[in-house]
């Protein structure tokens, strides 16, 4: 491990030279930003030479002084004759679109990236709607009274009945107020007229018609978020349960709260990993099962495992994770690692770490993710296992990622992969979940120009953005054990992976929402790649999907969308969880349960909700259902193939989980 991190640092001082442009920092000085593009052929996947490294590659394949912080060597850009020269320096500096830029990115600090301007034309339209509706606005005056009223009554009887029933339950999710001393006497009243106010909140805030869809769930989604700050549950005076335990520690309690939020602030001014994830350490106590990084680039490094078994399957399993998250996610703790228990099953399994982008890479695109990422690891993956088809898999938008990939290769003819198994991603954005919420043009063009000042986007700006979805599990509840009861949760690896997050680089992510999420240019068939459009409908290799229950990330129904434009078998399986917890189901996980189907390319379609009603449940994980999957696509076995190729250039370089893993 030594070596390779020596390396790793010798080769950040020595970085290829790069076409270069005029851009503007933060301070709205002139500086240099690098725009090299790898020139890979798209889709093509090509045998490499041992002592002739074709153009596309930043460094050799393999070679031990591969240079993770190197540029690719540039590549012409079709548009460059048509582009416009590159305007003077003095008509940068005086160009009003600049200054709005630097506004809206002073802006995005105060606001953690979101649009004030998308927020406000949203309860314009909920406003100006509501205010001509007079038949919603009487409604809306009955339902208050209504609700007074019973909120009324119910305080009179319950000071004589203790046992009457609620006027209004939680939501089944809700789990706030589950505690017996919140039907108490006045507890019971303040989180009851809690439950009306949010009742009636949200009849105020839907069904008036003439609201966009987007604006209506926006508003709902703002109204939900300012009415739990409210809710009494957060509050040591309105909350039975917190003054129970003050008084039974005699404040004991606060006095480690306020322990625990000087440690938390302390350790975040100083960019520390919070506190008990120093107890899962990539490569010590996480992310252990023996491999070595057989190929570096300035994007990713290259992971192959060390077999197990005498024999292996021929086809190599190649995983794809998203950038958004560190590899080892499916490389956890020993008991829970999916990549081991391949491994142990007898598959030859490789996987992509991806580099911790900074201000250098904020140029880096789909287009580089897509060759320097998938298609150079296959490139690799062919010649230590050549004449072998790829089982690839592909996680989240390293899903994504794959399926763009695979259709690339079909339209060329290229027959690379096996199989295609993706996990909790989805190539159909029509209907993205809550995190919509947060992608139009107006918050897109905001988000824009805070990367634009920063050169990427912040792990805290995007974790933000995922906590508000489920604010009080999040947020909220965490806050209230953390600093008002003064306990920790256990902390676990799965928890200290959530924490060691990543970046994602300025042009990048732009494309990613822009492209994916508003537009939906993949499903619509509009996903250019080297001037043709990527089709799903091209791939020809059997795929297997997996979905999540409670995934808030990629709901189910839309990962479940993969069946409307593919023609090629699709085995569609749902499993308990969510986004991650669900993925990371070892065997002998408790309360874990799935569904499965198997679709010939000829079957006809059937709709999630009847399809969820008619699949029967099966109790257990889905990993062995998915490996057998595997084993059944698969030609039989041999002998396990050699860890890289001997000879150069794709000697092994180091020890797994390798160097990218550890950049912060």
């Amino acid at each position: 491990m030594r070596t390779c991190l020596s390396k790793a640092s010798r080769s950040q001082n020595d970085v290829a030279r790069q076409p270069r442009r005029l851009a503007f920092t933060r301070a709205g000085l002139l500086g240099c930003v690098d725009t090299g593009r790898s020139p890979a052929p798209a889709g093509q996947v090509k045998a490499l030479a041992v002592d002739d490294s074709p153009s596309p590659r930043p460094a050799a394949v393999g070679d031990p002084e591969a240079q993770p912080g190197s540029q690719p060597e540039s590549r012409e850009d079709p548009a460059a004759a048509s582009a416009p020269a590159v305007p003077e320096a003095d008509e940068l500096l005086d160009s009003p679109s600049t200054i709005d830029r630097l506004l809206n990115a002073w802006l995005g600090r105060l606001t953690l990236g979101l649009s004030p301007a998308a927020l406000g034309l949203a309860y314009a339209d909920w406003a100006i709607h509501l205010a001509t509706s007079p038949g919603k606005q009487q409604q809306l005056i009955q339902k208050g009274m209504r609700k007074a009223a019973r909120l009324s009554l119910y305080s009179v009887r319950s000071a004589s009945e203790p046992d009457i029933a609620p006027c209004i339950e939680p939501l089944p999710h809700d789990r706030r107020f589950r505690a017996s001393a919140w039907r108490q006497w006045p507890f019971n009243l303040t989180y009851q007229s809690f439950l009306l106010t949010q009742q009636w909140w949200y009849n105020a805030t839907t069904g008036i018609a003439g609201v966009s869809p987007h604006h209506e769930s926006v508003v709902e989604f703002v109204g939900r978020q300012i009415l739990d700050v409210y809710s009494p549950s957060n509050y040591l005076f309105t909350n039975p349960e917190l003054i129970e335990i003050t008084a039974r520690e005699g404040g004991q309690n606060l006095v480690r709260g306020a322990t625990n939020w000087l440690e938390d602030w302390e350790r975040s001014i100083a960019g520390r990993l919070p506190p008990g994830s120093d107890a899962f350490r990539p490569g010590r106590d996480v992310a252990v099962t023996p491999g070595k990084v057989v190929y570096r680039n300035r994007l990713m490094e290259l992971i192959q495992y060390s077999a197990t078994t005498d024999t292996v399957y021929r086809e190599p399993v190649l995983i794809v994770p998203a950038w958004i998250m560190k590899f080892y996610i499916l490389d956890l703790s020993p008991h829970n690692s999916l990549v081991r228990y391949l491994v142990d099953r007898g598959h030859t399994v490789f996987i992509i770490s991806w580099r911790n982008p900074g201000v250098d890479d904020r140029d880096l695109d789909m287009e580089d993710y897509r060759q320097l990422g998938v298609g150079q690891a296959l490139e690799v993956v062919n010649r230590i296992v050549p004449n072998e088809k790829v089982d690839a898999v592909g996680y989240c938008l390293g899903g994504t990622l794959l399926a763009i990939e695979a259709a690339v290769l079909a339209r060329a003819g290229e027959e690379v992969l096996n199989t295609v198994t993706l996990l909790a991603a989805q190539t159909d954005f029509s209907e993205a979940g809550e995190l919509s919420l947060f992608i139009d043009d107006s918050e897109l063009a905001f988000l824009e120009d805070v990367m634009w000042d920063q050169g990427f986007l912040d792990s805290k700006q995007m974790a933000g953005a995922f906590q508000l979805l489920h604010s009080n599990d999040l947020i909220w509840s965490r806050l209230m054990h953390n600093y008002l009861i003064g306990e920790r949760e256990p902390f676990t690896d799965l928890m200290a992976w959530n924490a060691d997050a990543t970046r994602m680089p300025y042009q990048m992510h732009s494309q990613y929402l822009r492209r994916l999420f508003l537009r939906n240019d993949f499903a619509e068939g509009r996903y250019d790649v080297a001037g043709r459009p990527a089709m799903l409908s091209d791939i020809r290799a059997p795929m297997f999907v997996v979905g999540t229950e409670k995934d808030h990330v990629a709901p189910w129904p839309s990962v479940y969308k993969i069946h409307l434009p593919t023609d090629t078998g699709v085995s569609f399986l749902l499993t308990s969880g969510g986004h991650n917890a669900g993925i990371v189901s070892e065997p002998g996980h408790p309360r874990r349960h799935y569904r499965v189907s198997h679709r010939q390319a000829n079957d006809s379609y059937m709709d999630p909700d009847t399809w969820y009603r008619q699949m029967p449940s099966h109790e257990g994980s889905w990993w062995p259902e998915w490996q057998s999957w595997l084993a059944r696509h698969s030609k039989g076995r041999a002998a396990p193939p050699p860890m890289g190729v001997p000879d150069k250039p794709l000697q092994p370089l180091c020890d797994a989980p390798g160097t990218y893993v550890f950049q912060r």
